[in-house]
């Protein structure tokens, strides 16, 4: 890549409909896949691109995050000036935290004065997709627009949770809706709509003025869809679509923002389908990210049919510490370190790290958070009316159990 480019991912966000998995944790640092954290997908993303000058901006729960980046994300040689580097909110400006997506790069504009890179790209740290950001700021130059948005094609019944971009014939981005429930559809295309992905190229100068125009702004929400693309239409600068191309090597593009518990758990259970629409496993794109240093994963019991004590996993995804003794796993998903016991049964649910699930316990369709007991004989997922007296449960009928529960025995 000709000319240099410096990168920004956004990981401050709070995610609050992601609660009560952001409870004690920001969204990029949710876990995801059994082994990866959201964040991870947008960072392999800038690796197998040859993106090498990276910033994580933070604010939000984030020390999990910083933990997580720290362990497994520090291996950029920077004495060749690569760098993965976190960028907490410090007020290093005013007397306030970040206000918004422009305002938390206003905050490090001090980042572009130091770098001095010819294009800025901007990321959100909490979305699932794989993408080659080579080919999009290399599309960014050609075009020779001011700014590039990012932009995928979706069904326009999804516009209520969506950035709404409007485009004409050309490409060229004419206006952005947040969330609306009566979008602008695609040119020729009534049924679907361009979603913004929280993807930005601008141009240095052109992000430099427009950052310090609207810091002096009282009645802005210092935010790159409400207020920065607007501004810059309105004076007729160059802004322009580049729609999704996918590395996912799938007949279906994959993008996938998991705002929601449903959405969350929907993304997580796709990849226990015997050919998953994502692609974990393409050695050409990997997916990186840091795990401990955990034993081989056990089954035990294996032989016991007539009794039902079988150490059993079928169609799950098992991380590395993991025994399965004497239980039944099925179309699930086991973070590192978890112990299913003799007896139980585990369908439909992903378990985070260090769960333990005791003997004859049966769990259907739930989330469980990292380091829970669940005690001998405890039904979760059965009677969802019963569930809603001491866990958090979704609309669809998902039980979570939050970190830090304690489950009394039946």
């Amino acid at each position: 890549m000709s000319g240099r480019v410096l990168t920004f991912i956004m990981a401050g966000g709070k995610g609050e409909r992601l609660l009560p998995l952001t409870k004690d944790r920001t969204k990029p640092a949710v876990p995801f896949g059994g082994i990866y954290r959201i964040i991870d997908f947008t960072l392999s993303n800038c690796i197998n691109s040859g993106l090498r000058k990276i910033y994580v901006l933070t604010q939000y729960k984030s020390s999990s995050l910083q933990r997580h980046i720290r362990l497994g994300w520090n291996f950029l040689p920077s004495e060749l000036g690569q760098f993965i580097e976190l960028l907490p909110a410090q007020q290093r400006i005013g007397d306030t935290w970040y206000l918004g997506t422009a305002d938390a790069i206003y905050q490090n504009i001090y980042t572009l004065e130091m770098d001095k890179p010819d294009d800025v790209l901007i990321l959100a740290g909490d979305h699932i997709y794989k993408m080659n950001y080579n080919i999009l700021v290399g599309f960014h130059r050609l075009s020779g627009a001011d700014l590039t948005v990012g932009v995928v094609e979706v069904e326009k019944e999804n516009s209520p949770h969506l950035g709404v971009v409007e485009v004409d014939s050309m490409g060229r981005v004419t206006g952005f809706q947040e969330k609306p429930l009566k979008p602008k559809t695609i040119p020729h295309n009534p049924d679907k709509i361009y979603a913004s992905m929280g993807i930005y190229v601008f141009k240095l100068p052109v992000i430099e003025q427009e950052l310090q125009e609207d810091a002096k702004k009282n009645n802005s929400n210092h935010d790159f869809g409400k207020d920065i693309i607007p501004q810059l239409l309105k004076k007729g600068l160059k802004v322009v679509a580049f729609n999704f191309i996918d590395e996912n090597k799938k007949e279906a593009q994959y993008w996938r923002d998991i705002g929601t518990i449903d959405a969350y758990y929907e993304a997580n259970m796709d990849l226990v389908q015997a050919d998953p629409t994502f692609n974990l496993y393409d050695k050409e794109w990997p997916v990186r990210t840091f795990q401990e240093q955990f034993p081989p994963v056990k089954t035990v019991h294996s032989g016991d049919l007539v009794a039902g004590r079988v150490g059993l996993a079928l169609d799950s995804l098992i991380s590395g510490g993991c025994v399965v003794s004497g239980g039944r796993v099925q179309r699930s998903i086991l973070s590192p370190n978890v112990r299913i016991n003799s007896y139980c049964e585990v369908y439909d649910s992903i378990l985070m790290e260090g769960v333990n699930v005791g003997r004859y316990a049966k769990i259907k369709k739930a989330i469980i958070d990292k380091d829970i007991n669940i005690p001998q004989g405890a039904v979760i997922g059965y009677d969802l009316e019963e569930d809603k007296k001491n866990f958090h449960v979704t609309e669809s009928g998902i039980v979570v159990v939050a970190k830090g529960t304690e489950i009394k025995k039946q």
